[in-house]
């Protein structure tokens, strides 16, 4: 007996759907995709430059490359150019490649301009547009209400019975007298139809807070520019008796902006009258210790101003000529009078002291370039209370002036001065130096006190110390762009507090007549974001609704009104 074997036969559905599933792939193997070209190329990089991503990525690119600015081992150029070369000059191999790659001028390079200048097109970029769609949102009426209010997050109804005599026309009026006394913007729809309805909106703070966080943004950029471009800070150290003038020869060290003019400072003076620093003497752990420093100075405005007594303080600036002038620090001043070996003074007056441990203990460095035959340098230390242990160890036991002190090690020769190299002031190079007196020399060191002289071996000269005077360091500041930094840093942290704590939210309502003649009353919330409060913003309405219309009992467990106690009887 033989087996027939019947084919199986594809249903005619089944043959379509494949057919359609080939002519499907192969359109899809078939397709190009169109060219974006010239336009829609610059049309998407600008939709990606304008986005809020974008935005906060260049934000962090730009706090991050401002670091290299601040790193010892990029010394600014703007600040102090001679360190600047020092540091190329003694790193031949990479010094070079660090100044091509603008690591030394870093808030000038142009790596750091571009990224600073494309953050500010980024924010007003996303800026602009939203800002024309809240304007347009607020202009606008609110949404229209939806079909089923019971689809929202937030629902609730009320009934009113056919007894309290609140029609559905009056109901929908009392609901958007509530919500317009909430803040709410109010739109009421169809009010003499079936079933009247309202619109509500409130909380376009929100989106402006918003839109003051990122202007300020840009106001700050703006700002920190100007202050950049047009700003300049200095420093100058101020002995008493001594008067420092406005002028770029007047400071000890300047820092230009970048467009800056020297024709833009005005010619002010200060003079350090008289400085007097208190110190501790009560407290045993603290003895000795700062308390309060005063610099009583006079100043003048310009040079045919009168002269105006100020007193100086810590954090208590003195402004002048649109300037802000800072005391940051203080110390002594030996004063010496120094002659060469042909009996000549090659060097008169105060000389700075560099404090360096407690109690004022301070490292002098004197360089006497105009000294003959030879240059002279002196280096040592100042103490304003010497002590003297058993060892031959001297120390300052006091900030005050009790017991001054100065020792120091004497040298000759070439300084080095004549060649146009800056050197620092509080250092002395020896290497081309030689040494006269000190501690491990036959001649051994130099200790004087106020008005005794010392006289260098070899014929050298003499050195006298004179006495003692004080000296403030004095920090100057112009910034044309700090005043509107801080008011656009206020209005950015009010613009975000406002845009955190305040919510977009929509209210609908809609009521209208049952057939037993009640007042059928629903209620629908929706936020425009997360908003955890919608709940309590709900329970809030239908309180007042139920006070509004009287409803009786737990207005969260009964929807009847109580025609008694209806305003309407």
């Amino acid at each position: 007996m033989s087996e027939s074997v019947k084919a199986k036969k594809k249903s005619p559905a089944a043959e379509s759907t494949t057919t359609a599933d080939g002519k499907l792939q192969q359109a899809k193997s078939e397709a190009a995709l169109p060219a974006l070209g010239f336009k829609g190329m610059l049309r998407w990089a600008w939709t990606q430059l304008t986005s809020m991503r974008t935005a906060l990525f260049l934000l962090v690119l730009l706090a991050v490359a401002a670091v290299p600015g601040s790193l010892p081992a990029f010394p600014q150029r703007s600040a102090n150019p001679a360190i600047v070369a020092q540091r190329i000059k003694e790193d031949p191999t990479f010094g070079p490649i660090f100044d091509a790659l603008q690591l030394y001028d870093v808030y000038s390079s142009a790596w750091f301009s571009a990224i600073y200048i494309l953050l500010f097109v980024s924010l007003i970029g996303c800026v602009t547009p939203r800002a024309i769609a809240h304007y347009k949102a607020m202009k606008s009426q609110p949404p229209r209400t939806p079909k089923r209010l019971s689809r929202l997050p937030e629902y609730g109804t009320l009934a009113l019975p056919a007894d309290a005599g609140i029609p559905a026309s009056k109901a929908i009026n009392d609901a958007a007298g509530l919500l317009k006394k909430r803040g709410y913007r109010v739109e009421v729809r169809d009010a003499d139809g079936d079933l009247p309805s309202l619109g509500a909106e409130r909380g376009f703070l929100k989106e402006m807070g918003n839109l003051v966080f990122h202007t300020s943004l840009i106001g700050v950029l703006v700002s920190v520019a100007i202050g950049g471009l047009f700003g300049y800070s200095g420093q100058r150290i101020l002995v008493e008796g001594d008067t420092f003038v406005n002028t770029l020869v007047g400071y000890d060290q300047f820092t230009p902006g970048t467009n800056f003019q020297s024709s833009w400072l005005q010619p002010y003076s200060i003079q350090l009258d008289k400085f007097e620093a208190k110190f501790d003497r009560e407290s045993p752990k603290k003895f000795g210790q700062p308390i309060d420093y005063t610099a009583d100075v006079t100043t003048k405005e310009t040079p045919d101003s009168p002269a105006k007594k100020e007193v100086l303080k810590v954090n208590d600036p003195i402004s002048l000529g649109g300037t802000s002038l800072y005391l940051t620090g203080n110390g002594y001043a030996p004063v010496v009078t120094v002659r060469d070996g042909e009996g000549n003074i090659a060097l008169q007056g105060p000389v700075t002291a560099k404090v360096q441990g407690d109690n004022y203990y301070s490292s002098v460095v004197i360089k006497v370039p105009d000294g003959k035959p030879e240059q002279l340098g002196f280096v040592g230390f100042f103490l304003p209370t010497a002590f003297v242990t058993d060892e031959g160890i001297s120390f300052s036991g006091d900030p005050e002036l009790i017991n001054p002190q100065l020792s120091l090690n004497s040298f000759y020769g070439d300084l080095g001065l004549d060649k146009g190299v800056p050197q620092n002031v509080f250092e002395l190079d020896v290497k081309n130096l030689k040494q006269l007196n000190g501690r491990d020399l036959e001649a051994g060191g130099i200790t004087l006190v106020p008005g005794a002289t010392y006289t260098l071996p070899e014929g050298k000269g003499s050195i006298t110390f004179d006495g003692v005077k004080k000296y403030i360091g004095v920090d100057v500041h112009h910034n044309p762009g700090q005043l509107y930094a801080l008011i656009f840093g206020l209005l950015a942290v009010g613009g975000l507090v406002i845009s955190l704590y305040v919510n977009r939210r929509r209210v609908w309502v809609r009521t209208g007549t049952h057939e037993d003649g009640r007042t059928m009353v629903e209620y629908g919330l929706l936020a425009r974001g997360e908003d955890h409060r919608l709940a309590g913003e709900a329970a809030a309405l239908r309180e007042l609704f139920a006070r509004e219309w009287h409803i009786s009992g737990d207005p969260d467990t009964t929807d009847t009104v109580s025609s008694s106690t209806s305003k309407d009887q």
